[in-house]
């Protein structure tokens, strides 16, 4: 038997990742599997991600636990013939290098068809429940236009579904069936709006609670005699976030500038581009304004798009903008990021800054769509913050805070009047950007927010 035994080898879901965790093993010894079948869920420093299988067949046994630290490339699960008995309790267990095919199964895991359809899947941190196919057993909203879809579909019959190709695409991602969700659009077409309602309602937000109560960060902790604390391993997501912000904070030299300053003509062009039908589908906010603006900015200085190689005691410059977004999450910060953002509208912008919000909170972001970033944007304010000093992504050179707009009295025209008003930080590598190119960027970042009108002229 052990002649046609295939051993899936741990790949590596991201860029040089060496290790994952064993969130939720999907199949048990025994099951039968197909090709393409999710059998395991694994978190990664980045990312949560379920592993298909390649190979249709039975499961011979489980080399690793659930919560286990398993290594890239190391064989985590051995599948047999389609009907083979698994090893019973008195055989020897199968050795990960026992059989010839192991070599193919290492091939196999290290990239190509293996990992065709593996993609995140939404939840919090610790263990998660078993994937359930059975769409009876899952969770149905009582409300909204989830709900409104459901009573309205016939028992036998699945509702014809009206959806432009980006619609769908994003309704794959965050896992919602348009089959499920009313259309508002004309003619009964889903929008993008829609699939985001259907998203909130399928998945809440936790309120927040005491210890003790249902949070997800605290499932793989351990509580106390007293019930007075829950003590939880730092792995996968935080621990890598903490080594990098570390490394980050104490190999970059950080210096940060501020700059107040009124915004109120970019709250009026987020007002206007609101009622714009060009941006009916996704949500218009101040963000979208100041990525514009930062995106203008690296352009008439792009020199800061850049990064320190301290290996190679060199200078990487970039020459395209893939403009990260950090985004916290309940695993812990994520900066995912828009790739060849200086190739974008206005409109693609804003779309691509929905998505991404949306697969954040969702659980859902790629490793690859936080790999190579080159300048980020942290959105302090959405918290109700002023200001603050952000530390650099790894491999960046910038990283610009936008904090609250708050109305508050402004000499404007030489008069006290109520304006809109916020703070910027920016916080650079000091070794390859120095203080003229640091508040030159920042400088131009403001101008475009006091004037939206300039970007026509930069742009």
């Amino acid at each position: 038997m052990t002649d046609s035994v295939q051993h899936f080898r741990l790949p590596d879901v991201g860029e040089g990742l060496t290790e994952a965790d064993i969130v939720q093993w999907l199949v048990q010894v025994g099951d039968a599997v197909a090709v393409n079948q999710p059998m395991v869920e694994i978190e990664t420093a980045k990312s949560l991600v379920e592993l298909p299988s390649p190979y249709d067949g039975t499961v011979l046994e489980l080399f690793f636990a659930e919560g286990d630290t398993v290594e890239v490339g190391t064989p985590i699960i051995a599948i047999g013939p389609v009907g083979a008995q698994p090893i019973s309790d008195g055989a020897a267990p199968l050795s990960p290098e026992s059989s010839d095919s192991a070599g193919s199964g290492a091939e196999a895991g290290s990239g190509g068809d293996v990992l065709v359809g593996y993609g995140p899947k939404a939840g919090g941190g610790g263990r998660r429940r078993r994937r359930v196919n059975d769409e009876a057993s899952a969770p149905q909203p009582s409300t909204g236009r989830v709900a409104a879809a459901r009573t309205q579909e016939a028992p036998s019959q699945r509702i014809r579904v009206l959806a432009k190709p980006p619609v769908r695409k994003l309704a794959r991602d965050l896992g919602i069936d348009l089959a499920h969700v009313i259309g508002t659009g004309p003619g009964g077409i889903i929008t993008r709006e829609d699939v985001i309602e259907a998203q909130q309602e399928t998945q809440p937000e936790r309120m927040a609670a005491w210890p003790g109560d249902d949070q997800p960060w605290l499932d793989s902790g351990t509580v106390s005699a007293d019930g007075r604390r829950t003590r939880v391993p730092v792995r996968s997501v935080r621990k890598r976030t903490a080594e990098a912000m570390v490394a980050s904070a104490f190999t970059a030299p950080h210096v940060t500038v501020f700059h107040t300053l009124d915004v109120t003509k970019t709250m009026e062009l987020v007002a206007r581009l609101k009622e714009d039908r060009e941006f009916a589908d996704v949500r218009v906010s101040p963000l979208l304004i100041v990525a514009k603006a930062l995106l203008l900015a690296v352009r008439r200085h792009p020199e800061i798009n850049a990064a320190w190689d301290d290996e190679a005691q060199e200078i990487i410059y970039k020459h395209y903008v893939n403009l990260g977004i950090a985004a916290s999450t309940p695993r812990g910060l994520v900066v995912p990021n828009i790739k060849d953002a200086h190739r974008m509208t206005l409109v693609e912008i804003a779309t691509e800054l929905n998505d991404l919000a949306l697969k954040a909170r969702a659980g859902k972001t790629t490793p690859d769509a936080m790999r190579d970033g080159t300048i980020t944007i942290t959105n302090v304010g959405v918290f109700g913050i002023d200001s603050g000093t952000p530390i650099l992504n790894p491999g960046e050179s910038a990283i610009l805070a936008f904090g609250a707009v708050r109305e508050k009295p402004w000499v404007h025209e030489g008069e006290v009047k109520p304006r809109w008003v916020t703070q910027l930080a920016l916080s650079f590598d000091h070794r390859l950007v120095d203080g003229e190119l640091g508040t030159r960027v920042l400088a131009d970042v403001a101008t475009i927010l006091e004037e939206p009108g300039q970007a026509l002229v930069w742009g």
